[in-house]
């Protein structure tokens, strides 16, 4: 093969994506499966075993992440830098939070949602841990691989729209999805896409995504994406009708939390606007 047919072939934003996807993935399989077998060996307790594992292999995917990302495009990897981290990860919380706590209130108000009890603290860091490795590992390959490098060939519009319909597609493979949930996770998807354009920083969106699923399971022990009921700090009771409640899919099926995401959206929409941090396709400019 030609260097000018190979160097092409390399700089297709189709073939970064793919290599960087496989990368990352790998890192973050073998990496859990490695350190989990070693884990095994320790008497430590299952939940700081899961929580020792969950930060050790979202560790490896943002470095795989790095270091290929760094090679392959020359560049220093700005989505991943110190430069205003906490602000982002403070922001982001906040706003996973409230949204997930206003989804909540809501239920509250028009369903049924009762605190039955309160559990140790130790039933927390299993969530917190799964929440942590999730927010780190989808947001690395949707936003900083997929997003990103679809953003810079087809602008900021085309990329926004194609995430959420990815974001939204992956989730329709979980238990007891319906149209509203993959709406909702759709809209997510959408605003995860515009919290990184507002930011130009991945630990925005990771923060945003680690709390709302956080809350949601480890907080108030509601079900998260239709997957099984993890511990929680608070056993809790929902009921209700499916439209407040989101029945077995959880929260993230309800027609308040489309319309929280919806708003969160819209904003991020307006500023990244008037900020001027819209990115054209290449025939727009």
């Amino acid at each position: 093969m030609k260097t000018a047919t190979k160097q092409k072939i390399l700089n297709f934003p189709l073939t970064k994506i793919i290599l960087g996807l496989l990368l990352c993935f790998a890192a973050f399989i073998i990496a859990q499966q490695l350190v989990g077998k070693i884990l095994d060996l320790t008497s430590l307790d299952k939940n700081y075993r899961n929580l020792i594992k969950g930060i050790i292999a979202s560790s490896f995917v943002i470095f795989t992440y790095i270091f290929f990302y760094e090679k392959y495009e020359r560049r220093e990897i700005g989505e991943f830098s110190s430069k205003g981290l906490l602000k982002n990860i403070l922001l982001g919380v906040l706003i996973g939070t409230t949204l997930q706590g206003l989804t909540i209130l809501v239920i509250y108000f028009w369903g049924d949602f009762h605190i039955i009890s309160v559990n140790p603290f130790s039933f927390i860091i299993t969530p917190f841990a799964v929440a942590f490795s999730v927010a780190i590992f989808e947001e690395t390959l949707l936003r900083g691989i997929i997003f990103r490098i679809v953003e810079v060939k087809f602008g900021s519009y085309i990329s926004l729209l194609i995430s959420a319909i990815i974001f939204g597609a992956v989730h329709l493979t979980n238990s007891d999805s319906s149209v509203i949930s993959s709406i909702c996770i759709g809209i997510v998807g959408f605003m995860f896409g515009a919290s990184y354009i507002y930011s130009r920083s991945l630990w925005l969106p990771i923060a945003i995504h680690f709390s709302w699923n956080f809350v949601q399971s480890g907080i108030f022990g509601a079900i998260t994406s239709g997957n099984e009921q993890t511990s929680s700090l608070f056993n809790t009771k929902i009921s209700g009708a499916e439209l407040i409640t989101g029945g077995a899919f959880g929260p993230e099926g309800t027609i308040q939390a489309i319309l929280f995401w919806l708003i969160v959206s819209i904003i991020f929409m307006v500023l990244i606007t008037k900020q001027r941090k819209i990115i054209m396709p290449f025939w727009g400019k």
